[in-house]
C-alpha cells in the first residue's frame, strides 16, 4: 500500500531523520493519524522505527503542551557517564571502557599514519 510518491517519501525520511529522537516520535505519530487504519504499519516500515515508538509519540502529543522533557536533548554515548557516576560498582569497568572508545578514535589535532624525519 502506497500512500506518498516516492518524492514524497525521499523527503519525510531525510526530515525524519535529522530530528531528535523525541521530535521523530512525534512526527511518525501524527504522520500515521493522518493516515487512519494502517498508518501506524505503514510509518513504521517507512522510517524503520517501531510500532511502540509511534504509540509513544501519539501519547507524547496527548500530553501537551505540559511536557516533563521540554528543551531536554539526549547525547549519544552520554548514559555511560551517567552510570559510572550512579553506580560505584559498575564505575571502574565503565569508566574504562569509555577510555577504550575515546582512545580509538583518531585525534583531529595529530595527523594519523606514519610520520617520515
Amino acid at each position: 500500500m502506497d500512500y506518498y510518491s516516492s518524492d514524497v517519501v525521499t523527503h519525510m525520511q531525510a526530515l525524519y531523520h535529522s530530528l531528535s529522537e523525541k521530535d521523530r516520535r512525534r512526527y511518525a505519530a501524527i504522520e500515521a493519524e493522518k493516515l487512519g487504519h494502517g498508518g501506524i504499519e505503514y510509518i513504521a516500515k517507512l522510517f524503520g522505527c517501531h510500532r511502540d515508538t509511534i504509540r509513544q509519540g501519539r501519547a507524547d502529543i496527548e500530553a501537551l503542551p505540559e511536557d516533563p522533557a521540554e528543551g531536554r536533548v539526549r547525547k549519544k554515548g552520554a548514559a555511560g557517564e551517567m552510570l559510572a557516576a550512579a553506580s560505584p560498582g559498575l564505575s571502574k569497568r565503565l569508566k574504562k571502557k569509555l577510555k577504550r572508545k575515546r582512545r580509538a578514535r583518531p585525534s583531529k589535532t595529530e595527523p594519523s599514519g606514519p610520520t617520515w624525519d
